[in-house]
């Protein structure tokens, strides 16, 4: 009889094929790859690969506010703008906010605008009161010293400015391409699926300098021993 699966309660593989797995995942290598790799059939690794990200997605959910000097910004991913359709997130373009404290971790999520009733509610929820909030000249940021936020820094890349002194966006704009670069080889996913695959990209970067294998092992470890 196989010793149960402490990773994985219920689960039909075990914990040795469990951490083969993981080991792959942590490389980042697709789930042909890691099919080949683990001998595992690849609608099994589709379902692992589906329940990592959403563990991935949970954990980053649970973090508190950022706090210190915070970038933030929004970006779009998704096909190219349709032409014809004019303004931000244009066409079927998804619209990601993004929070990113300064050489620290960053948060993300998915918007259905960018309005300032949207991206001041994030900023809200995510970001202490007191820190120095960086962003470009959007105008959805204006109301960010009402709210209590009194540094409050911008550039205006309308004018073809990237910096001000030590005003910028270059961190989140940076996570930005590196996501785009990373999710650029899954085409055509439905919302909730981009939505952890972003996740993931999130988790990944917050854990750049860990050991992904062991801190992706620790959020099954951190599961069970709750449950």
């Amino acid at each position: 009889m196989k010793p149960p699966n402490r990773y994985l309660r219920r689960s039909r593989i075990s914990a040795k094929k469990f951490r083969q797995f993981v080991k792959a995942f942590a490389l980042d290598l697709n789930a042909v790859q890691i099919a080949k790799l683990t001998s595992l059939n690849r609608n099994t690794v589709n379902r692992l690969c589906r329940i990592v990200r959403e563990r991935m997605t949970e954990d980053c959910e649970t973090h508190a506010p950022l706090a210190g000097t915070v970038e933030v910004d929004e970006s779009y991913f998704g096909p190219r703008r349709v032409r014809g359709r004019r303004g931000r997130g244009a066409g079927r373009k998804t619209i990601v906010f993004g929070i990113l404290k300064r050489n620290g971790w960053v948060y993300t999520r998915i918007v259905p605008n960018a309005t300032a009733t949207i991206l001041l509610s994030v900023i809200k929820q995510k970001v202490r009161s007191g820190a120095t909030i960086n962003s470009d000249g959007w105008t959805s940021y204006d109301g960010l010293v009402d709210m209590g936020y009194r540094k409050h820094w911008r550039v205006y890349h309308g004018k073809n400015e990237f910096a001000r002194g030590r005003a910028h966006v270059n961190g989140i704009e940076n996570f930005w391409g590196l996501a785009k670069v990373r999710l650029a080889k899954y085409r055509g996913m439905h919302v909730q699926t981009f939505n952890l695959h972003l996740k993931e990209c999130e988790w990944r970067f917050n854990h750049r300098n860990d050991d992904l294998y062991r801190a992706i092992l620790a959020l099954f470890s951190k599961r069970e021993e709750r449950n």
